[in-house]
């Protein structure tokens, strides 16, 4: 049914009517009729931001815990600039966010950003009326959302916001994910039926999938390890008797074992095992949404079989179809190389005790994004993942764990999440603390303060003479600083101190911010 709307409601409306609950915002100029129009649109939250980056690193977050496209709304020019680091981290994450901006200067014609935004973007659209914004929604929630999810762009002057029409608001898109060629799924079941050494690579397409349970289900009919990638950790718990944890190229067993194995297949990576691990391609089997990734993108020639599936469904065909054995139990030699990866030899202190302590006071369920700061570096090999969607990293962008852990903390407000800071860091976004406390986010940020960008300062001082030039930081007082934002701050000396502060955080409904001072730190691999 038509109704009399602009395009500010012709906008607002169609996100809410095609699942889309929050769009994170910093209101502004060429943009009034479309924030209004959340007023009173059931359905769907707007969270005002205190900077453009972090609505896109929120919407991030958001759709990493939620498995739900978000989206994020900003004004043309320099906001747009702003959001493009977060934009490029959804990109690298596979994040179905859908991001919105005016035209340069809200021309109805003549260039669009959607030109420079192509390297980070999967679709991108103009909408030139109410009736084409209502059209081009769907559009853009169906690219955002199916095939290998990742950021799109919608296009919307300022004028078109105000213009006023008939306007349909179309209803849920329907996505139907590939269940891969039967043929091939055939294939690769023969292959693993008839491996003696399997092993199983998981990324992000498990989370995205919702295929954990089905990976856990073919490991364990084979048997076979699962080793993941950063970002597939928890596709498995690791828990199992079959995790072998991160994909660490660098800890030299695990390489060797993984060259061990006589068939791999690799689920929802990028990242092929003969890049990442030095796996003979002939013995790879990769499964992945993305057709780009199996033909031409990174690790196309790390395989002897490509299937363009859904991770879930495909992982459930061939847990139906393998003939379980012939593969030797793996269980004792799992036990034995993470007994020595995870013993106290392997281990670094305080590094061990502060992991333990985070660990320790998270529950399974809840989440932990880490920064690109020397904790978060370690907690990638040593943080155990307990369940799906509960570890997320920052992809390579400074700042982004506090921002990416409030939008999961709206996602899952029920669940304990902790953003794992670095000092450098925490203060790209520490503003968006005043945004936690408006919107009763109750994030948990912990602040590893060693006054320092610690990282290159050790590698200025082991390769280049210990010449320091411009990574001595001169911070504020933490705990005052959250306090005036109206966050209850905590400074902790040693992990049992941590721990008890992070189960306090855990039992309020507030925003909390630790502080826990650290000297330097050994290097972390």
């Amino acid at each position: 049914m038509k109704r009399r709307m602009n395009g500010g409601q012709a906008l607002v409306r169609s996100l809410a009517a095609q699942g889309v609950a929050v769009t994170f915002g910093v209101p502004g100029a060429g943009q009034y009729e479309a924030v209004d129009a959340y007023f009173d649109t059931d359905g769907i939250r707007y969270v005002s931001c205190r900077n453009e980056q972090p609505t896109t690193q929120m919407a991030d977050g958001y759709a990493r815990a939620s498995n739900r496209p978000a989206s994020a709304l900003v004004v043309p020019g320099a906001g747009l600039f702003n959001a493009c680091g977060g934009i490029s981290t959804a990109l690298r994450s596979s994040s179905p966010i859908i991001v919105i901006s005016g035209s340069p200067e809200d021309r109805l014609k003549g260039a669009s950003s959607s030109l420079w935004l192509e390297p980070i973007t999967k679709w991108s659209a103009r909408a030139t009326s109410p009736a084409e914004v209502a059209a081009k929604v769907p559009e853009a929630v169906r690219a955002a959302c199916s095939g290998h999810p990742r950021p799109v762009y919608l296009e919307v002057a300022a004028p078109v916001l105000t213009q006023e029409e008939e306007v349909e608001i179309a209803p849920p898109a329907t996505i139907e994910p590939p269940a891969g060629d039967a043929a091939a799924l055939e294939r690769a079941a023969a292959m693993l039926s008839d491996a003696e050494r399997p092993l199983i690579l998981a990324g992000t397409g498990v989370h995205r999938s919702g295929a954990s349970a089905a990976l856990a289900a073919l490991a364990e009919r084979l048997p076979a390890p699962v080793a993941t990638t950063t970002a597939g950790k928890g596709a498995i718990s690791d828990r199992s008797p079959l995790a072998l944890g991160h994909a660490l190229r660098a800890y030299a067993p695990l390489v060797e074992f993984a060259q061990s194995r006589d068939v791999v297949l690799a689920v929802g990576t990028q990242a092929g095992p003969a890049g990442l691990l030095g796996v003979d391609p002939d013995r790879v089997i990769r499964i992945d949404l993305d057709a780009g990734v199996l033909d031409t993108g990174v690790g196309a020639a790390d395989q002897a079989l490509a299937i363009e599936a859904d991770a879930r469904l495909a992982l459930e065909t061939l847990a139906a179809l393998v003939r379980p054995g012939r593969a030797q139990d793996p269980t004792a030699a799992i036990a034995a190389l993470n007994g020595v990866r995870f013993g106290d030899t392997e281990q670094l202190q305080p590094q061990r005790s502060y992991i333990e302590a985070l660990r320790a006071a998270i529950p399974d369920d809840g989440i932990l994004a880490y920064g690109m700061n020397q904790m978060g570096y370690y907690s990638r090999n040593y943080y155990r993942a307990y369940a799906p969607d509960t570890y997320f990293d920052p992809r390579g962008n400074l700042g982004s764990a506090l921002p990416i852990a409030m939008g999961a903390k709206v996602a899952r407000p029920d669940t304990p999440v902790v953003a794992c800071c670095g000092d450098g860091g925490v203060l790209y976004h520490i503003q968006e603390l005043a945004t936690a406390v408006l919107h009763g986010i109750a994030v948990t940020v912990v602040v590893f303060n060693d006054n320092a960008y610690g990282n290159v300062k050790r590698s200025q001082q082991e390769d280049f003479g210990g010449r320091l030039v411009g990574v001595d930081l001169r911070n504020p007082d933490f705990i005052r600083l959250s306090e005036s934002f109206g966050v209850r701050g905590a400074r902790v000396e040693d992990a049992s101190a941590l721990r008890r502060e992070l189960e306090r955080a855990f039992a309020g409904d507030q925003p909390v911010l630790i502080e826990v001072p650290v000297g330097e730190l050994k290097r972390v691999y």
